[in-house]
């Protein structure tokens, strides 16, 4: 069974599904490296919520700052990208998702800093409709927290699980279905967060 059989094995059964292996260490630490050297640069701005003026930064909310990843970059030619656009491809044959593009950014949660519960779809759209996040935190303490903290779709106050951010793990969910929400950091958490969508971006 490949990694890709799995996820879509657990997608199907639950809707949501959570790898360790499937992403290379070298992938996932070379991301951690490029995402460090966007926040050097400056390339990093604020987390918004929705799309709309009266909605944008609300840091009590939504804590993280990100950095998207062009499409046509040089960095969207590393090989997790290439990834997920087979990823998009198997999920199109087993379920014809008409998934047809995928968007990325790189996150990162300074000591303190959260992401209330909720659903990754903006109002009035449902574009999105599969959920990555690749955590990027080698050696990451438990009493760090930041755990990922999914929610049970028909009950959204019964929790269902909690992840750590450690490095390597690969967190896949639907994303108009799955309550969730990131719990507060006690130290810098990184991530490379993303959406396989049904528009052409």
């Amino acid at each position: 069974m490949t990694d890709y059989d799995e996820i879509l094995r657990l997608l199907n059964q639950q809707g949501w599904a959570v790898s360790d292996t499937a992403i290379p260490e070298a992938w996932h630490s070379s991301l951690l490296a490029q995402a460090r050297q966007l926040w050097a640069d400056g390339e990093f701005t604020g987390g918004e919520i929705g799309r709309s003026e009266h909605d944008a930064r609300q840091p009590a909310i939504r804590g993280d700052a990100i950095c998207w990843v062009p499409p046509g970059s040089a960095l969207a030619g590393h090989p997790f990208f290439q990834w997920m656009a087979q990823l998009r491809q198997v999920l199109n044959t087993h379920y014809d998702m008409g998934l047809r593009s995928q968007e990325f950014h790189f996150a990162r949660y300074d000591d303190g800093a959260g992401y209330k519960k909720h659903i990754d779809q903006h109002r009035g759209t449902d574009y999105r409709k599969i959920s990555i996040v690749l955590y990027l935190n080698p050696g990451w303490d438990a009493a760090n927290g930041g755990e990922l903290c999914l929610y049970d779709p028909y009950n959204p106050d019964v929790e269902l699980r909690r992840f750590a951010p450690v490095a390597g793990r690969l967190a896949v969910f639907v994303s108009g279905v799955m309550p969730h929400a990131v719990l507060p950091s006690h130290a810098s958490r990184w991530s490379l967060t993303g959406w396989l969508r049904t528009d052409q971006i």
